[in-house]
């Protein structure tokens, strides 16, 4: 049978997966597109006096049922229209959820310019008013930290893309930012906290010394431009030399981010017992957010890929307690995931709740619903699972405009 192929209402059964050729405002389902779950819901889409649907037999538990054997009782009335009432009045709740959960993104996402921004000005102003600058990330990082220490209920958003430019303070917050929460869930200080917060936000500063042309390259560097790269912690400890106030204690984890427990790392190839446990969670956390996010000779990885990446192929290298803490914490589909569903639906997770990691809040691709109120939903409310995890580019190219896949995977973190 034809793919989305058009059948009578009166072949429906449960199990059959429909598309309704009809607007999303004028019907009371979440979507267009779904799994019939019930008899209720057959009887509802007879009520909308449609004499036909798509059927997809590739998402479908069963076949309609044949011309012959369909049933063309007719329903009772007065149930059916408080049945609708009923969903229409569901609809109307789950959608304006949906706008407070797009508001609260929308609100961490300015949070999150706004420190983007406060990470521009330091770094300009280490040359020229390094006090300032030190004073503006201590605030910046003593207010995170106690955000971080002082909720349980804390969630992770899917920003938007860097602009070209920034993409450097993007990382840095990222890097900070998962480094703290991952110090917290290990149980440490607030002053390890906060150490490992500045030293995030300015562990790649020493890339401002490197020449665009090699910084921005897109061929393949030569091992000179890479010997050069390679130097650029040793670098921004330097560049640093110019804040007098810059805390010691965050010096050594700028100095050996990208360090590994075997001597494999670099600047110095220290080995494991030369590292320090900060040493060895920034390098974690810096090593899952490139490869999230790529460099400008390799593509970026789906974030779990890239987890399962750090688990599978960095057991020498890194922390292991460190990364089953970095996968337990983010979950297997970290924000930016993009995602298929039970329902056989593409998705994009959008943000995670910390105590609720396998409930995630997806935006979903529904063709018969406009981009703009393309429904956030909770996988917890509406009683689907997550199939699979994929890479953007396997996306068709109508969903991928529709989803907007991240070309950077930046994260804001809130309070719920």
């Amino acid at each position: 049978m034809k793919k989305n192929q058009k059948i009578s209402v009166e072949q429906l059964e449960v199990g059959t997966f429909i598309r309704l050729p009809i607007s999303w405002k004028d019907h009371p389902f979440l979507f267009s597109s779904f799994k019939i779950k019930d008899a209720a819901q057959i009887e509802l889409i007879k009520g909308l006096g449609l004499k036909d649907v798509f059927f997809d037999p590739e998402k479908s538990d069963v076949e309609p049922v044949t011309s012959e054997n369909a049933n063309t009782q007719k329903p009772n009335e007065q149930a059916l229209n408080e049945l609708k009432e009923q969903m229409i009045s569901q609809k109307s709740a789950k959608i304006d959820e949906q706008q407070k959960l797009k508001r609260d993104l929308k609100k961490t996402e300015q949070q999150f310019n706004r420190s983007v921004s406060m990470m521009r000005s330091m770094v300009s102003k280490i040359s020229s008013r390094p006090l300032n600058a030190v004073s503006e990330a201590k605030d910046l990082i003593s207010n995170m930290t106690t955000m971080l220490l002082n909720s349980d209920n804390l969630a992770l958003h899917l920003m938007g893309d860097a602009k070209n430019d920034e993409h450097i303070y993007h990382h840095s917050l990222n890097v900070a930012m998962l480094c703290m929460l991952m110090a917290k869930e290990l149980g440490w200080s607030r002053e390890e906290v906060e150490t490992i917060g500045i030293g995030g936000l300015f562990h790649d500063i020493g890339k401002l010394k490197v020449p665009s042309n090699i910084l921005n390259k897109r061929v393949p560097l030569t091992t000179p431009e890479e010997n050069f790269i390679k130097q650029h912690p040793l670098m921004s400890i330097n560049f640093l030399k110019l804040a007098d106030s810059f805390p010691d204690e965050a010096k050594p984890l700028i100095a050996n981010h990208h360090e590994f427990l075997d001597g494999s790392g670099y600047p110095q190839g220290l080995k494991a017992d030369k590292l320090d446990k900060l040493s060895q969670l920034i390098a974690v956390v810096n090593e899952y957010d490139n490869l999230c996010n790529g460099t400008n000779q390799t593509k970026g990885k789906p974030p779990s890929i890239a987890l399962g990446l750090l688990y599978k192929n960095y057991k020498n290298k890194l922390n292991t307690e460190y990364i089953s803490k970095l996968i337990k914490m983010l979950g297997i589909y970290p924000p930016g995931s993009i995602i298929e569903l039970s329902s056989g639906q593409f998705a994009m997770v959008m943000s995670v709740n910390l105590q609720k990691l396998l409930c995630p809040n997806i935006v979903v691709y529904d063709q018969l619903v406009p981009k703009d109120l393309a429904p956030i939903i909770s996988l917890q409310d509406e009683g689907l699972s997550i199939v699979r995890s994929l890479p953007a580019a396997a996306l068709p190219e109508k969903i991928h405009k529709y989803l907007n896949p991240r070309e950077q995977i930046s994260l804001g973190i809130s309070q719920n």
